[in-house]
């Protein structure tokens, strides 16, 4: 099927990876509800393209994301592809781990996209077709040391897109994975610093060590992320289901 007039929701659709997801279902004709935590952010990308529409949302407080998500079908009709992209990134030993840091990377990761996921699927059940994208990490593939958290909840995002593909098996919806390596995004900034920090570096050298774990020794654009995403919701892609797709320049 074409996708103009379809309903697109992308969450952490005002920077990065979603911004870049976003702005491409809105060429293809796509209407998109993108959300995130920041109105200005959100209005500031709207105005920029045609097609988006920016609604603040908490991926990680159910009763937000049930209201949004509702408000969103019924100004837009039913969603019929979902990207549940929003997240956090930071790393922190385990022993350093306490409780309060590993809820709210299980609540903004993992509930987030559960909770994005099933309010999505409300709608998208009364329709004849749909496409769940998950952006998880090659976090979600392989331990990442010094991550322990943040590998989990990328895990458990996989384990949730695979379970949902057995489900679903036979019906005209699918699930899948998208898994980057290291993404020339605002979280590789931030990270940049953290990273330097704690381990008494440069920021140009923390940065050598985030370019250098992708395996073409290069950070990888939004746009590369994005055309993974715009393949998996394209004519073609039908028995595509299931799958943790890596971008990461190479075999992890």
């Amino acid at each position: 099927m074409g996708l103009s007039g379809t309903h697109a929701l992308v969450t952490g659709g005002g920077t990065g990876i979603g911004l870049a997801i976003a702005q491409d279902l809105a060429a293809a004709g796509c209407l998109v509800t993108i959300t995130g935590r920041r109105q200005d952010v959100l209005d500031k990308v709207a105005a920029q393209t045609p097609g988006l529409s920016g609604l603040t949302m908490d991926v990680r407080e159910e009763a937000d994301v049930v209201a949004k998500t509702a408000e969103a079908v019924a100004a837009r009709g039913p969603i019929q592809i979902c990207i549940a992209n929003a997240g956090i990134a930071e790393g922190r030993a385990l022993h350093k781990t306490d409780l309060t840091f590993w809820r709210n990377m299980m609540a903004t990761n993992l509930d987030g996209a559960f909770l994005t996921i099933r309010e999505a699927l409300k709608s998208m059940n009364t329709a004849d077709w749909g496409r769940v994208i998950a952006v998880s990490s090659i976090a979600g593939l392989r331990g990442l040391q010094g991550a322990s958290c943040y590998t989990a909840s990328k895990h458990g995002m996989i384990g949730l897109i695979r379970a949902l593909s057995e489900d679903y098996l036979g019906k005209p919806i699918t699930f899948n994975a998208i898994c980057p390596a290291y993404v020339d995004t605002e979280i590789v900034s931030r990270n940049t610093a953290s990273i330097a920090e704690r381990a008494g570096l440069t920021e140009s050298d923390a940065l050598k060590i985030m370019v250098g774990a992708n395996r073409h020794k290069r950070l990888i654009d939004p746009k590369e992320v994005s055309a993974a995403a715009m393949w998996l919701v394209s004519p073609g892609s039908e028995s595509v289901n299931g799958q943790a797709i890596e971008i990461a320049g190479g075999q992890m």
